[in-house]
Protein backbone atom coordinates (compact mmCIF):
# COMPACT_ATOMS: atom_id res chain seq x y z
CA UNK A 1 0.00 0.00 0.00
CA UNK A 2 1.23 3.62 -1.17
CA UNK A 3 1.28 5.88 2.08
CA UNK A 4 1.25 9.70 0.62
CA UNK A 5 3.76 11.34 0.00
CA UNK A 6 2.52 14.29 2.84
CA UNK A 7 1.84 11.78 5.65
CA UNK A 8 3.23 12.23 8.46
CA UNK A 9 1.94 10.88 11.65
CA UNK A 10 0.26 13.31 14.09
CA UNK A 11 1.79 12.13 17.15
CA UNK A 12 5.67 11.69 16.30
CA UNK A 13 7.63 11.70 19.56
CA UNK A 14 11.17 10.85 20.69
CA UNK A 15 11.22 8.12 23.02
CA UNK A 16 13.43 7.98 26.02
CA UNK A 17 16.15 5.39 24.65
CA UNK A 18 19.46 5.42 23.57
CA UNK A 19 19.48 7.11 20.22
CA UNK A 20 22.31 6.65 17.60
CA UNK A 21 20.87 9.17 15.29
CA UNK A 22 19.13 12.92 15.50
CA UNK A 23 16.53 14.91 14.03
CA UNK A 24 13.05 13.04 12.41
CA UNK A 25 14.80 9.43 12.34
CA UNK A 26 14.98 9.93 16.82
CA UNK A 27 11.00 10.04 16.14
CA UNK A 28 8.36 7.13 16.38
CA UNK A 29 4.64 7.84 17.00
CA UNK A 30 3.47 7.91 20.78
CA UNK A 31 2.24 4.50 21.07
CA UNK A 32 5.12 2.70 18.92
CA UNK A 33 7.36 4.77 21.38
CA UNK A 34 6.31 3.97 24.64
CA UNK A 35 6.23 0.34 23.92
CA UNK A 36 10.31 0.78 22.95
CA UNK A 37 10.90 2.26 25.86
CA UNK A 38 10.03 -0.59 27.73
CA UNK A 39 11.84 -2.76 25.62
CA UNK A 40 14.80 -1.18 25.54
CA UNK A 41 14.79 -0.35 29.64
CA UNK A 42 14.24 -4.46 29.55
CA UNK A 43 17.02 -5.00 26.63
CA UNK A 44 19.21 -3.27 29.79
CA UNK A 45 18.36 -4.70 32.69
CA UNK A 46 19.44 -7.55 31.00
CA UNK A 47 22.88 -6.25 30.10
CA UNK A 48 22.13 -5.81 26.24
CA UNK A 49 22.99 -2.57 24.86
CA UNK A 50 20.40 -0.96 22.46
CA UNK A 51 19.96 2.16 20.34
CA UNK A 52 17.81 3.61 18.30
CA UNK A 53 19.42 3.82 14.72
CA UNK A 54 16.74 4.89 12.63
CA UNK A 55 13.02 6.24 13.33
CA UNK A 56 10.69 8.52 11.25
CA UNK A 57 11.68 8.73 7.87
CA UNK A 58 9.91 11.51 5.79
CA UNK A 59 9.29 10.44 1.85
CA UNK A 60 11.80 12.99 1.12
CA UNK A 61 14.16 11.04 3.16
CA UNK A 62 13.44 7.53 2.16
CA UNK A 63 13.59 9.23 -1.55
CA UNK A 64 17.07 9.72 -0.64
CA UNK A 65 17.87 6.37 0.54
CA UNK A 66 15.96 4.40 -2.17
CA UNK A 67 18.11 6.25 -4.85
CA UNK A 68 20.83 5.78 -3.26
CA UNK A 69 20.71 1.97 -3.46
CA UNK A 70 19.52 2.35 -6.60
CA UNK A 71 22.74 4.41 -7.89
CA UNK A 72 24.82 1.81 -6.11
CA UNK A 73 22.99 -1.71 -6.76
CA UNK A 74 20.32 -0.99 -9.32
CA UNK A 75 16.68 -0.82 -9.14
CA UNK A 76 16.12 -4.45 -9.23
CA UNK A 77 18.36 -5.53 -6.56
CA UNK A 78 17.53 -1.87 -4.38
CA UNK A 79 13.69 -2.93 -4.44
CA UNK A 80 14.78 -6.15 -1.81
CA UNK A 81 17.08 -3.89 0.91
CA UNK A 82 14.85 -0.67 0.59
CA UNK A 83 11.81 0.17 0.14
CA UNK A 84 10.60 3.02 -2.85
CA UNK A 85 9.19 6.23 -1.37
CA UNK A 86 5.81 5.99 -0.05
CA UNK A 87 6.31 2.19 0.78
CA UNK A 88 8.23 2.80 3.92
CA UNK A 89 6.78 1.60 7.17
CA UNK A 90 9.49 4.05 8.80
CA UNK A 91 7.01 6.44 7.30
CA UNK A 92 4.39 5.17 9.76
CA UNK A 93 5.87 5.67 12.76
CA UNK A 94 5.37 2.27 13.72
CA UNK A 95 8.77 0.82 12.64
CA UNK A 96 12.10 1.22 13.11
CA UNK A 97 16.07 -0.10 13.02
CA UNK A 98 17.72 -0.88 16.37
CA UNK A 99 21.74 -0.98 16.89
CA UNK A 100 24.04 -2.01 19.82
CA UNK A 101 25.77 1.31 20.20
CA UNK A 102 29.31 -0.01 18.46
CA UNK A 103 27.86 0.41 15.06
CA UNK A 104 30.57 -2.31 13.71
CA UNK A 105 27.84 -4.58 11.77
CA UNK A 106 25.05 -1.95 11.40
CA UNK A 107 22.28 -2.47 8.73
CA UNK A 108 25.10 -5.48 7.36
CA UNK A 109 23.85 -9.58 7.63
CA UNK A 110 26.47 -9.88 10.92
CA UNK A 111 24.19 -7.48 12.86
CA UNK A 112 21.94 -10.69 13.31
CA UNK A 113 24.69 -12.24 15.62
CA UNK A 114 25.26 -9.31 17.77
CA UNK A 115 23.54 -9.09 21.27
CA UNK A 116 20.90 -6.37 20.70
CA UNK A 117 19.87 -8.54 17.69
CA UNK A 118 19.56 -12.03 19.15
CA UNK A 119 17.94 -10.41 22.25
CA UNK A 120 15.43 -8.27 20.18
CA UNK A 121 14.72 -11.65 18.21
CA UNK A 122 14.46 -13.98 21.68
CA UNK A 123 12.20 -10.97 23.33
CA UNK A 124 10.68 -8.27 20.65
CA UNK A 125 7.42 -9.45 20.61
CA UNK A 126 6.44 -9.30 24.87
CA UNK A 127 6.56 -5.80 23.79
CA UNK A 128 4.57 -5.88 20.81
CA UNK A 129 7.23 -6.02 18.17
CA UNK A 130 8.11 -8.15 15.31
CA UNK A 131 11.10 -8.75 13.02
CA UNK A 132 9.84 -7.59 10.26
CA UNK A 133 11.66 -9.16 7.86
CA UNK A 134 13.18 -12.78 9.26
CA UNK A 135 15.62 -14.94 7.73
CA UNK A 136 14.81 -16.68 4.26
CA UNK A 137 11.63 -15.55 4.17
CA UNK A 138 12.05 -12.69 1.54
CA UNK A 139 10.03 -14.64 -1.06
CA UNK A 140 7.41 -13.61 1.21
CA UNK A 141 8.29 -10.36 2.32
CA UNK A 142 9.93 -9.03 -0.69
CA UNK A 143 12.89 -8.01 1.66
CA UNK A 144 16.38 -9.48 2.62
CA UNK A 145 16.97 -10.27 6.52
CA UNK A 146 16.76 -6.92 8.45
CA UNK A 147 17.53 -8.46 11.95
CA UNK A 148 17.38 -4.52 13.34
CA UNK A 149 14.14 -3.84 11.24
CA UNK A 150 11.39 -4.21 13.85
CA UNK A 151 7.85 -3.50 13.79
CA UNK A 152 4.97 -2.65 16.24
CA UNK A 153 1.92 -4.59 16.06
CA UNK A 154 0.60 -4.86 19.77
CA UNK A 155 1.72 -7.39 22.23
CA UNK A 156 -1.09 -10.06 21.79
CA UNK A 157 -1.02 -9.90 18.21
CA UNK A 158 3.24 -10.65 18.67
CA UNK A 159 2.81 -13.35 21.24
CA UNK A 160 0.23 -15.00 19.05
CA UNK A 161 2.81 -15.31 15.82
CA UNK A 162 5.81 -16.18 18.33
CA UNK A 163 3.21 -18.74 19.40
CA UNK A 164 2.21 -20.19 16.45
CA UNK A 165 5.53 -20.09 14.47
CA UNK A 166 4.15 -17.26 12.02
CA UNK A 167 7.28 -15.40 10.93
CA UNK A 168 5.94 -13.02 8.55
CA UNK A 169 3.00 -10.31 8.89
CA UNK A 170 2.31 -11.47 5.31
CA UNK A 171 1.45 -15.20 7.07
CA UNK A 172 -0.73 -13.96 10.11
CA UNK A 173 -2.48 -11.24 7.99
CA UNK A 174 -3.23 -13.07 5.01
CA UNK A 175 -1.50 -10.54 2.99
CA UNK A 176 -0.30 -11.33 -0.14
CA UNK A 177 3.19 -12.48 -0.62
CA UNK A 178 6.24 -9.57 -1.67
CA UNK A 179 3.35 -6.84 -3.54
CA UNK A 180 4.82 -5.39 -6.87
CA UNK A 181 5.01 -2.00 -7.20
CA UNK A 182 2.38 -0.13 -9.50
Amino acid sequence: MCIRDSYVPADLVQPRVALAVSGEAELLNRTTAAAAERMFAAAAAAGVTMTLASGYRSYATQTATYNGYVSARGQAAADTASARPGYSEHQTGWAFDIGDGGGACSFQPCFAEQPAAVWAKANAYRFGFVVRYPLMLHPITGYYYESWHLRYIGVEAATDMKKRGIGTLEEYFGLKAAPGYP
